[in-house]
């Protein structure tokens, strides 16, 4: 199975410019999860919303139109679909949308970003926290979880271009970065670091004013995070650790354009 999660920055500029049907042809994902949609359903042409062989699910903003979204493109048929996470605040801002398939649960997520003022710093951290205890309990309820997309904020310094001079800006704040802890803490896995526990100057954001991909200035913001069953060496004992599919790759789509961020790709062999 192959799961790609894309910050798309407006998935009708996306399509429009001819960047979203070509990734479908070029990796035939199992699972599309896109962020930053920006619209929703009932503005996208048909051919958009409706790929041949696929099935989309979207959630998005019912405070401001053009604003945050999400949305999932799959083949299997799930057995249950969930927009948020049960919480008005967060979910009428329209930042998940997950899907329970046979054999785990995929949720792709749009964090919030911490600019913009204190107010959306503290939104930030509520969010965060809210999802923690949101994927831990449906792990508590016997599911595999892969949670994949645009996180807002880069773990460690060797996930950004320029640790020193953005240790003051949210993306990188001390706080941010221990909410990455405590997801890893609780038996969620970076799946990125880890197959490249130490691969520098991989990163999927770069900023567009200042042509910063060009001169690959960036910043790793989006993630596939899996509960640790999942993963190839998992430590665990019980019989669905052992019998289970297990993730066999993490990679970055770092040449693909169309978008200020660069798709991520997993790969799960069944």
């Amino acid at each position: 199975m192959k799961i790609i999660s894309w910050n798309t920055n407006g998935l009708r500029a996306t399509a429009k410019q001819g960047f979203l049907n070509p990734l479908f042809k070029k990796y035939q994902p199992d699972i599309l999860c896109l962020q930053e949609t920006k619209v929703e359903p009932d503005q996208l042409p048909e051919e958009v919303r409706n790929i041949p062989g696929y099935t989309s699910y979207f959630s998005y903003s019912k405070l401001r139109k053009g604003y945050s979204g999400v949305g999932i493109y799959t083949k299997e048929k799930p057995k249950e679909i969930f927009y948020g996470m049960g919480i008005k605040k967060f979910d009428d801002e329209g930042r998940l949308v997950g899907i329970k398939l046979k054999n785990y649960t995929i949720i792709t997520g749009y964090f919030p970003n911490g600019g913009a003022g204190p107010h959306r710093l503290k939104y930030k951290l509520e969010f965060y926290a809210a999802f923690l205890k949101f994927i831990i309990k449906l792990r508590k309820n016997g599911e595999h979880i892969i949670f994949c997309g645009d996180v807002n904020t880069a773990h460690e310094a060797i996930d950004l271009a320029r640790p020193k001079a953005n240790e003051e800006n949210t993306g990188f704040l001390p706080i941010e970065r221990a909410w990455i802890d405590k997801v890893i803490k609780n038996k969620f896995v970076d799946t990125f670091r880890y197959f490249y526990p130490d691969k520098k100057e991989a990163y999927t954001y770069w900023d567009q004013k200042t042509r910063a991909r060009d001169r690959n200035v960036g910043w790793r913001l989006d993630y596939f995070f899996a509960s640790e069953e999942l993963m190839p060496a998992s430590t665990r004992g019980d019989s669905s650790a052992r019998g289970g599919p297990k993730i066999k790759k993490s990679e970055m789509l770092s040449d693909y354009y169309g978008s200020d961020h660069c798709p991520i790709i997993l790969e799960i062999k069944d």
